[in-house]
């Protein structure tokens, strides 16, 4: 992984944004991926008390089809107070339409490997990170639910905690849907690559050291068949979750509520987890 100041040096940019109040902040980084060989634009949400601490933990904050970057902050532009409130560190990347995969079928399209690995090393050294996975958690809505949950189960060693609300948590349902096909042909054709590229079938992946996993769903949403089959799965495999469904639709208004029950979630693993670690260096 190279950063746009490695490769092309007065272009790297830090856009600093500063919310109401004297230090809430908001940077917006390009990052060149490597193995994308694209600028990836992405913002850093840094608490109130970002030079004051030694190390924060981070969570990786996805958005859905037809998001951006910028989705998570204009859905909910409270974010960096809850940064603060939960002392951590929030990232939100631009995964275009990709489903955060490393598609099978154009390998030009590796958005898991950007997010796993190039972004993490990217915020590892430009800030002031917990850089062990148990000062990282993954998290996000929609495709970005399916992408927290997918890259979460794989990539253990990186993520100790994953998370997905209104995600697309079993893609097969929906063969013509979100462009997926464009990253893993058609369903028709390819049902074993399919069968490969969802969720639901990744849990084997976690059955001896599981992350610690939060799932939630709106009762009114088209994904919550899927999300009350992962959950019944999780259950039968013995593995440790927390599933939340409540009232709600496949809509800004469920996801604004639901970030913050995560937020809590998260902090609260980083509270067992992150600051352990930090007491032991």
């Amino acid at each position: 992984m190279t950063t746009f100041r490695n490769k092309i040096p007065l272009l790297i940019l830090f856009l600093a944004v500063f919310t109401k109040g004297p230090a809430k902040q908001i940077d917006t980084v390009g990052v060149v991926s490597s193995s994308m060989n694209i600028l990836i634009q992405n913002i850093v949400i840094l608490p109130d008390d970002y030079d004051r601490r030694q190390a924060f933990p981070v969570l990786y904050l996805l958005h859905g089809y037809d998001g951006d970057y910028l989705s998570w902050i204009q859905l909910h532009p409270e974010l960096p107070e809850l940064a603060t409130r939960y002392g951590m560190i929030i990232v939100c990347p631009d995964g275009k339409n990709n489903w955060y995969w490393d598609s099978p079928v154009n390998p030009a399209l590796r958005y898991e490997t950007y997010v796993a690995k190039e972004l993490v090393a990217y915020i590892d050294s430009h800030y002031k990170t917990i850089p062990d996975k148990k000062g990282r958690a993954i998290t996000g809505l929609s495709m970005g639910g399916h992408g927290g949950l997918w890259i979460g189960f794989r990539h253990t060693g990186i993520f100790g905690a994953c998370g997905s609300t209104s995600g697309g948590v079993d893609i097969r349902p929906f063969p013509e849907n979100w462009e997926m096909k464009n990253a893993l042909g058609t369903y028709r054709e390819n049902r074993e690559r399919w069968n490969e590229h969802t969720v639901i079938n990744q849990l084997y992946r976690i059955q001896s050291d599981p992350p610690a996993i939060i799932i939630d769903c709106g009762t009114s949403d088209f994904f919550f068949e899927v999300n009350e089959n992962l959950h019944e799965k999780l259950l039968s495999l013995h593995i440790p979750h927390d599933y939340l469904i409540r009232p709600g639709e496949h809509n800004a208004a469920y996801w604004k509520n639901s970030i913050e029950y995560q937020l809590l979630f998260f902090s609260l693993y980083y509270r067992e987890n992150a600051f352990k670690w930090l007491l032991e260096k």
